[in-house]
């Protein structure tokens, strides 16, 4: 029995070309569960793997996908048995190992977790790598003291996947939101999301030589990084927090230590591929408590296999909206 997966192969002239072709079971990568695929999503870091591997992908051929969602098909691990509605993002799956743009995966228990209840396959990868980068960042505000009462909470690089969820779950938990964008034209799909402010990219783009500002934000949830982090790290209020997530903007942060030291303000760093168990189950649940799944809705673009090399050039390029979501079996 065949099944269709996008395989990424290296060219003789050292190019990648992606094409959805047939595969068999037996190429699979070894693991304890094999799961059939019906869900996945595309992230920046699919973009790199679908085209020229950003460093990423080890061995060609290779089938990407960061990101799955399905029912167990076969599993030698107790916790998982055929039937069970999984879910999996991070532990390079779909770079060092393949992944989800296929029908079907095979992967080592510890890296899935349980599709949580109230959450379809579909809505999960709705949610995907991007959603659960972003409930890991107000997670990690909530426990540095993060409340509605304290101010409005800043989301840089607000219309991309991180963005969208960002501002969606902190306008369901009653937090004045400003969305942060350099394409006006997402202003009513932000607002839709629950942005109560537009801010433009252009505002917060440039670094500037005071290293403090007016107090402005209690926290931000950031997806930018470089002068826009540096920027906006000296407009924090007092003792106001920023969760780091991206680095669309650059990696490097011209930045001093004047907002740590005068203002007691909280750098947060947020990674989402090698998060422990526990944590994982956590922010599934935060999750399905507290985003609001017609706001998420709102967020997807279908996508099948064949749309992928296509959608992963775009992302590269800034141009994908909110959270594509990938049906295998389309």
């Amino acid at each position: 029995m065949t099944f269709k997966a996008l395989v990424v192969e290296k060219l003789e002239d050292g190019s990648t070309k992606a094409t959805v072709q047939d595969m068999t079971e037996d190429r699979l990568p070894e693991g304890e569960v094999l799961v059939r695929v019906s869900h996945s999503t595309v992230n920046y870091k699919d973009g790199l793997c679908i085209g020229p591997g950003g460093g990423l992908v080890r061995n060609y051929p290779h089938v990407p996908g960061i990101d799955f969602a399905g029912t167990v098909e076969s599993s030698d691990d107790p916790r998982y048995k055929p039937g069970d509605a999984v879910v999996l993002t991070g532990w390079r799956v779909g770079e060092a190992h393949w992944g989800g743009y296929a029908q079907k995966a095979r992967v080592k228990a510890d890296w899935l977790v349980p599709l949580p209840d109230g959450l379809s396959a579909r809505q999960a990868m709705a949610v995907g790598t991007a959603g659960f980068t972003a409930i890991l960042a107000v997670m990690a505000l909530e426990d540095h003291g993060l409340v509605p009462d304290n101010g409005p909470v800043l989301v840089t690089g607000a219309a991309g996947g991180v963005g969208s969820v960002a501002v969606a779950i902190l306008s369901a938990l009653g937090h004045e939101v400003a969305a942060v964008t350099g394409r006006p034209e997402t202003e009513p799909y932000l607002r839709d999301l629950g942005a109560s402010q537009i801010v433009p990219r252009e505002a917060l783009n440039e670094t500037v030589k005071r290293p403090l500002e007016s107090e402005t934000w209690a926290g931000c949830v950031d997806a930018v990084g470089g002068a826009m982090l540096a920027r906006v790290l000296g407009q924090m209020k007092y003792h106001g927090s920023v969760a780091a997530v991206g680095l669309a903007g650059g990696a490097a942060l011209p930045a001093t230590v004047i907002p740590f030291l005068l203002r007691g303000v909280n750098l947060l760093g947020i990674d989402s591929v090698l998060q422990p168990y526990d944590n994982r189950l956590r922010a599934w649940q935060r999750i399905a408590q507290d985003l609001p799944l017609a706001k998420l809705e709102a967020m997807i673009q279908p996508a099948k296999l064949a749309d992928l090399p296509q959608l992963g050039a775009d992302i590269l390029k800034g141009k994908v909206q909110g959270r594509v979501v990938v049906d295998v079996n389309a």
